[in-house]
């Protein structure tokens, strides 16, 4: 498919290749030796793109992909699991293993997600799922990181009011890639990239405990100048293109799912294709 950047660029408007599902079914869930088979698992995929695609209701569902209900079951049932992020876990250990991703620069961004009316509700609160209100209205707020080939590597959902700073010692903290063998998972850059959302002290000592470099500007009230490499930051326009593409997906650029754990699962679906 050529560069990452042509694939993402194209992903969002069709279903799974040949070539996709090929390297996608060995990391599914095995079908059960007893009881009724299910329902393939190409066609709910397929389906589940087009709902992150199109950001239509689960009951407007063309008919092609079967019942519904079926496909809602399967990926309520593959998002309790845990499946996406281990799905997600498998390609980044696969990728890592040819030497596929760069640990030299990540990079880390946010963006708003309004939230459509139907996302609210759900029991417990909004706070829960990730709910709030902030300058840009009731919605909630996606934070992710990148390598510096525009790679996601890890996603966390907030409120929409949250400051990105207090996401960023979770952000750094997931999306550890397993090595082949023995040996402590691969998980720290050696630099990180981010606009001004990241400045400050508490940021720049957490980097700083774990042996990153901050390429991160200073407020411009700061009065102790500190050297960046700007050449580097000027690199950070690879993760803002990244947002763009999951952007793509209506069903990301509006939340329409009253859950947070069903909102970053149609997020890690994209990515599990932009892996792919």
């Amino acid at each position: 498919m050529g560069t990452i950047g042509a694939l993402l660029g194209s992903g969002a408007s069709r279903g799974l290749s040949d070539a996709e599902w090929a390297r996608l079914a060995p990391l599914l869930p095995g079908r059960a030796a007893t009881g009724r088979p299910p329902k393939d698992d190409r066609p709910i995929l397929g389906a589940l793109l087009w709902l992150a695609r199109t950001g239509a209701p689960w009951r407007d569902l063309p008919e092609r992909y079967g019942p519904w209900r079926s496909v809602a079951t399967r990926f309520y049932r593959w998002t309790m699991s845990g499946l996406w992020e281990r799905i997600l876990a498998a390609l980044r250990r696969i990728a890592d293993a040819r030497g596929g991703i760069d640990w030299d620069v990540h990079m880390v961004d946010a963006t708003s997600v309004r939230a459509h009316r139907h996302a609210a509700g759900a029991r417990g609160g909004q706070q829960p799922q990730a709910l709030g209100r902030s300058h840009g209205g009731f919605g909630s707020k996606l934070h992710l990181r990148c390598d510096r080939r525009g790679r996601p590597m890890a996603f966390l959902l907030t409120p929409g009011e949250r400051n990105e700073r207090t996401a960023l010692p979770d952000l750094l903290a997931a999306g550890s890639v397993q090595r082949t063998g023995r040996g402590r998972p691969r998980l720290r850059p050696r630099a990180l990239v981010g606009d001004r959302g990241y400045t400050g002290r508490p940021a720049r000592d957490l980097l700083r405990r774990r042996g990153i470099e901050a390429v991160i500007p200073q407020f411009r009230t700061e009065k102790t100048p500190r050297l960046m490499d700007w050449d580097l930051y000027r690199e950070r326009n690879v993760v803002e293109r990244l947002v763009g593409r999951l952007k793509e997906y209506r069903r990301i650029a509006t939340r329409y799912d009253k859950l947070a754990a069903r909102y970053l699962a149609f997020v890690q679906l994209a990515a599990i294709r932009m892996w792919l």
